[in-house]
């Protein structure tokens, strides 16, 4: 029961991190055009970050990465 508590708080926290994103987006679009390239290396960062955190079970890695990876990833699209 607590892990599934802990599963739940943590995609919580992903969709806050949809979001974040997209008020960032709205935000920041100057810093957007010129950092666009360090946006994707940060969004494959997470990713990368994201899939350790599985592989070795810890769970405060795995939404970590996928946090970053969700908002940097948000960021771009509008």
């Amino acid at each position: 029961m607590q892990e599934l508590i802990k599963i739940l708080i943590g995609v919580a926290f992903l969709v806050l991190g949809w979001l974040v994103g997209n008020l960032l987006a709205k935000v920041t679009k100057e810093e957007l055009r010129w950092g666009r390239k360090y946006f994707i290396i940060l969004i494959w960062v997470g990713l990368v970050l994201g899939a350790y955190g599985l592989v070795i079970s810890n769970d405060v890695l795995l939404f970590s990465g996928f946090f970053i990876a969700i908002v940097t990833s948000r960021s771009l699209k509008k």
